[in-house]
């Protein structure tokens, strides 16, 4: 017999007497001794029981944990933030990582490989990233990887580089992990880049000091038939001192558990970015499955008159912040797909080398040879395209035709890599048994998703 989740975390019943005294102690109490009743045995509902304890419980401390922080306002109201440094040129051409950068990569490389790889599937089948994972992303940084140190992050300088090398390390352990990771850095670092003195004074310590970050999400996407992330439907209508916003917004990562957003919508002939709570009323949150990304726990986030102060706009009112933001978010996608790109082709390599057919590898066929070569190739040109732009971002040059050139890349590219990698493992490549399957739905999102991740 199974052991209940719950059971397993905390003795008996995981329970104290003063959290039996407590509504939800009594609550999981009386779910765990449903979970332990023999009776689920006889009527073959053992495994949808202890499904329902465990999402019950794990949803019910998310509640809480939400309903306990508060954003305490602080800060000069309408003082501009702290800017982050713009990195210095090089003078050179040249894309090589510093050795700081390169100790961060190490890093994150090891983690992506010794943490995240071993638990990709399950996480794809569960639609969630374990929480002991995402809890280590946070000792080593990555919610704080873009916020000036000056705010209590870690970035002496813009680090669009860093952050691009980060989001490509981490995605090639798996990418639907690398997001749902991911997605606070994405609202710290919009708030970092563009928040006001109360905004960054509010909200960011949540991030830089608090020992469980906030889960938070950077919602762009909508479920529109040819969605045009420049021509959302969502809108921000201002009534006296407020916000009024309306609208859905659809592939939020960890939505169902995140406490703070960062919405984009139309205010006045001009898209903004508006920082609402999850605690406002008027927000509903629903599941929103997809093809790929399952571990990134994708959500709907429904906004229905959900009014917030007028000042909770992020950035410029004229629409460049939400470009900027628009753009950047992109950059951070192409990073993903290298990482993933990469994790294909070191799979593929060894496959086709030790895999046989007529007596010898299949490597030995040129239609194989050729299209390993192939894989490599278009992954190196993705990468110098998606490098280029994170280094003009990160020095505030423009980079709107470098990063459209990288979205263009790797949305193609990534796809083709994903779809050569399934044709090399053959009838494998079709099972589970072989993570080139998820890596191939993973990387289709390239071209559709907005927003989720930031650089």
């Amino acid at each position: 017999m199974s052991q209940n989740p719950v059971t397993r975390a905390g003795g008996k019943f995981g329970l104290s007497s003063k959290e039996r005294r407590d509504p939800m102690g009594v609550a999981i109490l009386a779910l765990n001794k449903l979970g332990q009743s023999p009776l689920l045995d006889k009527l073959k509902m053992r495994k949808q029981a202890e499904e329902i304890v465990f999402q019950s419980t794990r949803g019910g401390f998310k509640v809480a944990a939400a309903a306990s922080r508060t954003f305490a306002r602080k800060g000069k109201k309408g003082a501009p933030g702290t800017s982050t440094p713009k990195a210095q040129a090089k003078g050179l051409f040249d894309l090589t990582p510093t050795e700081d950068e390169q100790m961060l990569v190490d890093v994150v490389s090891e983690f992506a490989a010794e943490a995240v790889r071993p638990v990709a599937a399950e996480a794809n089948e569960a639609a969630a990233t374990p929480q002991d994972v995402l809890a280590a992303t946070l000792e080593i940084g990555l919610p704080i990887l873009g916020v000036s140190a000056e705010l209590g992050g870690i970035a002496e300088e813009r680090s669009a580089v860093a952050g691009t090398l980060v989001h490509e390390a981490l995605a090639k352990g798996d990418m639907g992990v690398a997001v749902a990771a991911l997605a606070p850095g994405a609202v710290a670092t919009a708030l970092s880049l563009w928040g006001t003195d109360e905004q960054q004074k509010t909200y960011l310590p949540e991030f830089t000091e608090a020992a469980d970050v906030p889960a938070a999400a950077l919602a762009l996407t909508e479920p529109a038939v040819l969605f045009d992330v420049f021509k959302p439907s969502t809108t921000a209508v201002r009534q006296g001192d407020k916000l009024v916003l309306n609208g859905v917004k659809s592939f939020v990562p960890r939505g169902a558990e995140a406490e703070l957003f960062i919405i984009g919508a139309s205010l006045e002939g001009a898209n903004v970015l508006v920082l609402v709570e999850a605690a406002t009323a008027g927000i509903r949150i629903e599941a929103d499955p997809a093809m790929g990304l399952k571990a990134a726990s994708l959500t709907k986030v429904h906004l229905r008159d959900v009014t917030v102060e007028a000042d909770a706009i992020l950035g410029a009112t004229d629409g460049s912040t939400y470009t900027e933001a628009v753009r950047n978010s992109r950059l951070a996608w192409c990073a993903l797909a290298l990482g993933t790109g990469q994790a294909v082709l070191d799979y593929v390599v060894p496959y086709v080398k030790t895999r046989e057919a007529f007596g010898e590898p299949i490597a030995h066929r040129q239609a194989v040879a050729f299209m390993v070569a192939n894989i490599a190739i278009e992954l190196q040109a993705m990468r110098l395209v998606t490098y280029k732009a994170a280094s003009r971002v990160a020095r505030g040059v423009d980079a709107t035709r470098e990063i459209g050139l990288a979205r263009k890349i790797c949305a193609d590219k990534g796809m083709q890599i994903g779809n050569d990698g399934v044709q090399l493992l053959g009838g494998h490549g079709f099972t589970k048994e072989h993570p080139v399957e998820r890596w191939y739905r993973d990387l289709r999102a390239i071209g559709i998703l907005e927003g989720g991740v930031l650089v």
